[in-house]
C-alpha cells in the first residue's frame, strides 16, 4: 500500500494548505444549515444545506451524546470530524488542553466543562473567519476559560511544556507535513502529557486521481496515511504508548462522504493516542 510521501497527497504543500483554508472559510462564513457541504465529505454539495438538527444527528454517529451536544450553544457544532476525541483523552480538572484545528470551537468548549474553572483550553486554526467564529461561540458560551489563536499546525502559537493534553478531531489528515505536526504536539506537551485524537488512516490504497484532487484533499479523503505510517512517525518524534485503534462501525458515516464513491473502501476513523515521557527523576 502507497503512502505518497509525506503530504499524503499529490498536491504541494502550498496549493494544500490554500484549498483547505478556502473550503474551511466558506463553511465558517456559511454557518449550520447554510453551508455548501459543512462536514468531512467529499464534494461541497454532498451535505449542502445541513440543518442543526442533522448536525447535531452527525454529532452522535461521531460519538458524542446528545446531552454534550445540547450543551454548547451558537453554531460551534458544524457537523465536522470523525470521532470525538474527548472519549480518549480522561481529561481531569485542572488540565491545559490544546485542540489542533479547532475549527468552531465545539471540542474545545467540551473540553472546558470538563478542566473546569482550573484549567484552560487553546484552539488553534489556520482560518482566520473560523477563528472569528470560534471566538463569537466562546463570547455567546461564556467560556473565559477557552482560548482561541490563529496559527499553522505545524508552527503552533504555543509554549513549549505548557500543555497537558493535545486532541484534534479529523484535521492531522489535512496537513502537507504531518512529522511536523506530531513534532511540534511533542514540544507543546508537559513531560507525562498526552496525544488523543481522532483522524481517518489508510486501509487500502486510494484510487487513481484522488490523491491530487484538491475536494478529496480539503475534505478528508485524500490526505490520510496509513496506521502503520502514522504509528512510525509518532514513535520516531519521541512518543511512547502509541496505540492506534480503528473504529470499524465508522464506514456507517464515511460511506456518505461521497456521492460518486464508497470512501470507506479505503479510508477509517480512528483513535490515535500517545504520552510523552516523564522526565527522570535524578
Amino acid at each position: 500500500m502507497s503512502d505518497s510521501g509525506e503530504s499524503g497527497t499529490g498536491l504541494d504543500a502550498a496549493t494544500q494548505r490554500q484549498v483547505v483554508r478556502e473550503r474551511y472559510a466558506r463553511i465558517a462564513s456559511s454557518g449550520t444549515g447554510e453551508t455548501e457541504g459543512s462536514g468531512c465529505c467529499a464534494t461541497d454539495e454532498c451535505r449542502a444545506g445541513e440543518t442543526a438538527e442533522e448536525a447535531a444527528e452527525t454529532a452522535e454517529q461521531l460519538g458524542y451524546s446528545r446531552r454534550e451536544v445540547e450543551s454548547v450553544d451558537g453554531e460551534a457544532n458544524l457537523g465536522l470530524g470523525c470521532g470525538n476525541p474527548r472519549a480518549i483523552a480522561s481529561l481531569e480538572e485542572g488540565e491545559t488542553v490544546l485542540d489542533l484545528g479547532s475549527g468552531a470551537g465545539f471540542d474545545c468548549f467540551l473540553a472546558a466543562r470538563e478542566v473546569g474553572e482550573s484549567g484552560r483550553v487553546v484552539g488553534v486554526d489556520m482560518t482566520p473567519e473560523m477563528v472569528e467564529k470560534a471566538r463569537e461561540n466562546a463570547a455567546e458560551n461564556g467560556s473565559d476559560a477557552v482560548e482561541f489563536r490563529l496559527g499553522e499546525i505545524e508552527h503552533l502559537p504555543v509554549a513549549d511544556a505548557s500543555v497537558d493534553v493535545v486532541i484534534s478531531n479529523c484535521v492531522v489528515n489535512l496537513s502537507p507535513d504531518k512529522p511536523q505536526v506530531f513534532r511540534e504536539s511533542f514540544r507543546v506537551l508537559r513531560p507525562g502529557g498526552r496525544l488523543a485524537i481522532s483522524d481517518v488512516v489508510l486501509t487500502a490504497d486510494v484510487p487513481e486521481g484522488i490523491r491530487a484532487d484538491p475536494d478529496s484533499v480539503a475534505s478528508c479523503v485524500a490526505g490520510a496515511s496509513t496506521v502503520d505510517r502514522l504509528r512510525e512517525v509518532l514513535t520516531e518524534v519521541g512518543f511512547e504508548q502509541v496505540d492506534i485503534s480503528p473504529k470499524e462501525d465508522s464506514d456507517r458515516f464515511i460511506s456518505e462522504w461521497d456521492d460518486e464513491r464508497d470512501v470507506s473502501d479505503f479510508l477509517v476513523s480512528a483513535s490515535i493516542t500517545g504520552r510523552k515521557p516523564e522526565i527522570p527523576d535524578e
